[in-house]
């Protein structure tokens, strides 16, 4: 039961946060950029800049789903984005293009993440096994093997979690270098655009978070079971 409140509790406070992003991009997303560059602009001004020219920038649908994907070389941006002319479409169209920027000069955090990606993907399918058929239940019945495949599974999207922080950070950090040097967004326009990124990155900062801390708790049961 302890597992699943840990779960809840981070999920309230990772909403809490996605509600903060969500109310900061729609707030910069009313205070246009002097250039009067949109997201696609931004992005392809950018790429140019770092001599990138294999990868393509599209346009993708929903709200705040931009993306870099670096298995086909796209920087994928929402509409609000791609079609865009304001603080935020600026600060999420570089960070985006930051990511290009990290596979293009092979960013070791960016390549393991990557590499992680398959193992990731079937230990989240594990998860939601464990959460689906309750793990309190199972470790009831005393049943370690299953106990040590659960912290397996929680150690590998733990990993994932963390490694996932210096390649979010780094790409904003890329973005906000780029959009001050090239003074596509000055003053209040950038200074929106860094406040932007920032309550983006906390998202993944809560999710790091709420990964060590239900890891944690299986490691604790475990060797409680061995006392």
């Amino acid at each position: 039961m302890m597992l699943f409140i840990i779960s809840a509790l981070f999920g309230v406070i990772g909403m809490i946060v996605s509600a903060r992003l969500k109310g900061k991009f729609n707030h910069y997303a009313q205070v246009p950029v002097a250039s009067g560059m949109t997201g696609r602009d931004v992005a392809n001004a950018m790429l140019k800049y770092y001599n990138i020219y294999d990868v393509e920038v599209t346009a993708v649908e929903g709200s705040l789903t931009d993306h870099y994907n670096p298995a086909n070389k796209t920087v994928n941006l929402s509409h609000d984005v791609y079609y865009g002319n304001h603080v935020s479409a600026a600060a999420v169209a570089a960070h985006e293009c930051g990511h290009a920027v990290q596979h293009a000069t092979a960013y070791t955090a960016l390549t393991m993440r990557s590499r992680l990606v398959p193992i990731v993907n079937i230990s989240a399918n594990l998860q939601q096994y464990l959460f689906m058929f309750g793990i309190v239940g199972m470790t009831s019945l005393k049943s370690p093997v299953i106990l040590m495949v659960a912290i397996a599974a929680f150690a590998v999207t733990t990993l994932f979690s963390l490694i996932t922080l210096p390649v979010e950070f780094d790409a904003s950090r890329r973005a906000l270098v780029w959009l001050k040097n090239t003074n596509t967004a000055i003053g209040v326009e950038y200074d929106g655009a860094k406040d932007a990124l920032k309550w983006a990155a906390l998202t993944y900062v809560v999710a790091a978070l709420a990964a060590i801390t239900q890891l944690l708790y299986l490691v604790f049961m475990m060797l409680g079971r061995r006392d």
